[in-house]
C-alpha cells in the first residue's frame, strides 16, 4: 500500500521499470528463442509486479483526488489488510498524521509508528480510537469512512490552532 507522494513516486518509477525491462526483454529475439520458458516466466513476473504496482498507484491518487466531505466505501483483500483501512481513510479525508493524534487523543510520534508498522503494535484500543476517529464503520459488510460532525468541527478547531501558531511564529 502506498502511504505517502515519495512513496508515489517510487512505485511509479518502478512500473516503468518493469515496463522497460519487459520491452527490452521482448526486443530480445535471441532469448526468446533460445529459452522461451524462461523468457515467458521473466516476462509474466515483470508484468504481475507492474500491475500490482499500477493497481496501488491508481489506489492511492483516487484517495488523494477524494472529497474529504463526502464518505468512502474502503477495500481491503482479506482482515489481514484491517489496518489498511485506517492509513486509507486518513489520506482519503486529507487528515495529517499530527491531526489524526489529535483527533485518537494520541501523540505524533505514536500515530507515526503505529503507520509505519501498519497499526501492528497499536494496542486493541489504539486502534479503535482511530477507527473512531476516522469515522469507520461496516456497513452491509462493506467499509465505509466518513467523518461526523463532532470529528469534522474538532479538525476545523485543530486547524485553526495550527494556523494560528503559524502566524504567531512568522510574526516573531
Amino acid at each position: 500500500m502506498i502511504k505517502d507522494d515519495s512513496q508515489l513516486i517510487y512505485s511509479k518509477e518502478w512500473a516503468e521499470k518493469f515496463a522497460e525491462a519487459n520491452r527490452k526483454l521482448r526486443a530480445n529475439d535471441e532469448k526468446r528463442l533460445k529459452d522461451p520458458d524462461s523468457w515467458q516466466l521473466i516476462q509474466d513476473s515483470n508484468d504481475a509486479l507492474r500491475l500490482k504496482l499500477v493497481a496501488e498507484i491508481e489506489e492511492y491518487e483516487a484517495l488523494v483526488a477524494h472529497n474529504p466531505d463526502k464518505p468512502i466505501v474502503l477495500e481491503i483483500e482479506n482482515l489481514n489488510y484491517l489496518p489498511d483501512l485506517l492509513i486509507k481513510a486518513r489520506i482519503a479525508f486529507k487528515i495529517t498524521q499530527e491531526e489524526l493524534a489529535a483527533l485518537s487523543d494520541h501523540t505524533l510520534d505514536e500515530i507515526k509508528a503505529f503507520e509505519d508498522k501498519n497499526y501492528h503494535n497499536a494496542s486493541f484500543l489504539n486502534f479503535l480510537s482511530a477507527l473512531d476517529a476516522l469515522g469507520i464503520t461496516l456497513v452491509d459488510g462493506t467499509f465505509v469512512a466518513a467523518l461526523d460532525d463532532f470529528y469534522k468541527q474538532e479538525l476545523i478547531k485543530i486547524r485553526q490552532e495550527q494556523s494560528l501558531l503559524k502566524n504567531i511564529q512568522i510574526a516573531s
